[in-house]
This record gives C-alpha cells, structure tokens and sequence, in this order.
C-alpha cells in the first residue's frame, strides 16, 4: 500500500524539487514507496524515481534524458505533461560534443550524411510504420484542415497541396529527395507522374522499389545522395520533404537544385525550423539526431534561393501542423517501442506546442537567371558595409 506524503519529503535540489513546482497535477512516488501529491486537482501523471540518486538528476536536458533512458525514472499517465517543466532545465552542451559538430559539419560528405541517416533510419521498416500514417506513411508533417482531422487525412491533405503547387501533369518528370517509405512515388505515381526518388537509406530504397513494383507505377529509385546526382537531363520539379533539416550548407543546397531543374521548374520543400540555425539539444545530438542535422533556418534558406536564379512563390506556416502530426505519432506509440522515440516524440509535440521549433513549406521556382550567387568575400564586404 503507497503511503501519501507532503512536499516537505522530497529534496530541495534535482528534478523532484523541479517537478514539485509545476501546476500541472500529478503525483511524485519516492524509492521509499511514498506518493507525494504535486500541483492541484485530479492527478493525470506520476513519476516514479527507483534511487536516491535518480532524485537528485542533475536539472539538465541531458541528465533527465538518460536518468529514463536507463529506467532510473519511470513516468505513468499523461507523459506530455511533464514537458510544461522543460523551459526550467538548463541546457548545458557538452565540449566533446561542440568539437564533433563542427569536426562533422568540416568533414560533411556522402558517407557521413549515409552514416548519419543509417543510425537513424536504419531501423526495420515495422519500427516506423507502428506510429506513421497508415496511408502515405510520411515521416514529416501533415497538413490538418480541421483539428479533428485523421493522421491519414492530413497526409492526403498535404499531397493535394504539393501536387497543386507544383502544378503536376501526367508524364512529368518529378525528382523526389529523400523518398522515405514511398508515399510521393505512390501519390504521384498513380497520377501519370514519373517518380525518380534518392534516398540514403538501405531498407528505405528497399521499400520504395516494392511501392513501385507492387502498382508498376512509372518511377526508380537511387540509393544516392542529393549532392552528387547528375540526371540526364533536368526535371520538371522537385519535392523535398522534411530532408532540408540534413542539408546544412545552404548555399551548395540551393546551387544544386538550380542545376537539377529545368527553367519555370519548381521546388515544394518543407522541414522543421528553428529560428537559429543550429540550436539542437545536446540530448538530441546524442539519442535522435548525430552528424549535421540541424532545424531549419526559414531566413537563410531564402536568402539563397534569391541568391541562385529562383523566385519565392509561396511560404506557409505550418507549425500547428507538426504539433498534431507528433502528437498523433505519440499517441500510436505503443510502450513497447524505445524509451529514446517515447522522449523524442513526446518532446516534439511540445516544442512545436510552445513555438520552441516552427515549420513550414516553401515554393520556388527556377528562373533563366542563375542569380548573383555571391562569393564568401563578397558577402563579407556586404555585411561590413552594412554595418553602423
């Protein structure tokens, strides 16, 4: 039988003194058996601490991240909740891991971004499609045109508007990055569209081709990098979505895709975004995210866009969208999968729910004009000169 207690039972330092000060009810259960009440009304969650020491967690994203990772803190109930506590942890990077980033971002390459993709997708197909749309199965954001809205009808809402702003037609030529389970390739495919998909992904490739063969859909897939794909000749548009977020040098992003499209071809792209560039938790660098990810900065994607010969059609907001696709993919995950994606997903929702992170699509199509495409000097005489 758990025996109730005041707040006076718990320390005055580590996480549980952090949890005390929330409003939000709940309940804090201590090694010893004893439940203490937190916040005021009905309790929706409880925290479990199995040590001494797990009360003490150190007040950092970090420290909380692996004290569950390893079982030291178990969470019951409603595990969003907790989240409300995350703008009081400390956000503490650790050096090791400031020296990785930039020696990865120097180093940036095909076999470190595969590397990269590979630790996170690399795992088999059934550990995804366990929360992603039962439909497109897209690992990106849906667009929800009413709250109410399934996951799979926000994918299908989100392929309408991609196929309508890129104005697609039967016998295009449609280069799609990074493919993931093949749900443009099946959309666009059954409309007359030949899909050519790169992905990094072994099992993804995989995947794609099985979409492909399975409705002989007009389509191929290339287990290659973005970067270094030369098509025979230009396509008609291009689609990239939530891949942007892998990309970090902009300027050789946005070169590249000039040179894949075809004069008036368009660009969809959407992604995460943060509004400087990146700002990833140390706990994301070292569970979710490693290599060069980083959230995308809407700004600087622009700004090179308008640098290398295209014109903006179009930039919609659609960070209410990842917040209910994530909560959407949290509420599938079953207790079965991994403690690190029940943190990352439940997190998710929460960073978009409080505008830590944004997200958005952006259209651009390609002029005839290469555009100004300013050299590093160059843009350093600018910025001096600009200044006041």
């Amino acid at each position: 039988m758990l025996v109730k207690a005041t707040r006076s039972a718990l320390p005055r330092t580590g996480v549980a003194a952090l949890l005390a000060g929330l409003n939000t009810p709940g309940e804090i259960q201590l090694p010893n058996g004893t439940v203490v009440p937190v916040g005021n009304g009905e309790p929706i969650y409880r925290v479990i601490f199995r040590s001494e020491q797990a009360l003490r967690t150190p007040m950092t994203e970090m420290g909380v991240g692996r004290a569950y990772l390893a079982g030291d803190i178990e969470v019951e109930g409603d595990f969003g909740a907790l989240f409300n506590a995350r703008q009081n942890l400390r956000e503490k990077v650790p050096l090791r891991q400031k020296f990785q980033f930039l020696y990865d971002f120097i180093r940036t390459s095909t076999k470190m971004n595969a590397e990269a993709i590979v630790d996170h997708y690399g795992l088999d197909d059934g550990f995804y499609l366990t929360f992603l749309d039962t439909r497109f199965r897209f690992y990106t954001q849906g667009l929800f045109q009413r709250p109410n809205d399934t996951l799979e009808e926000a994918s299908e809402h989100k392929m309408e508007t991609m196929f309508a702003a890129l104005d697609l037609k039967p016998g295009m030529r449609l280069l799609d990055i990074g493919g993931g389970w093949g749900g443009v390739t099946q959309y666009c495919g059954s409309r007359g569209v030949h899909v050519t998909t790169l992905t990094l992904a072994p099992n993804g490739a995989r995947y794609v081709q099985r979409v492909i063969e399975k409705d002989n859909l007009p389509g191929q897939v290339f287990l290659q990098d973005f970067l270094d794909h030369v098509p025979e000749e230009p396509y008609d548009h291009v689609v990239i979505l939530g891949v942007i977020e892998h990309i970090p040098n902009y300027r050789r992003f946005a070169r590249k895709m000039w040179d894949v499209l075809k004069p008036g071809g368009r660009m969809y792209l959407d992604g995460s975004a943060a509004v400087e560039k990146f700002a990833v938790s140390a706990f994301t660098r070292d569970y979710i995210w490693r290599g060069t990810h980083t959230f995308m900065t809407l700004q600087d994607v622009l700004a090179e866009f308008l640098y290398h010969g295209f014109v903006v059609l179009d930039v919609a907001n659609e960070t209410r969208d990842y917040e209910l696709t994530m909560l959407e993919w949290a509420k599938r995950w079953g207790e079965r999968n991994y403690r690190v994606f029940r943190l990352f997903l439940w997190g998710g929702t929460h960073a978009f729910k409080t505008n830590s992170l944004q997200a958005y699509h952006v259209v651009a199509e390609r002029t005839s004009s290469p555009g100004p495409r300013p050299s590093i000097p160059r843009r350093l005489r600018q910025f001096l000169g600009n200044l006041r």
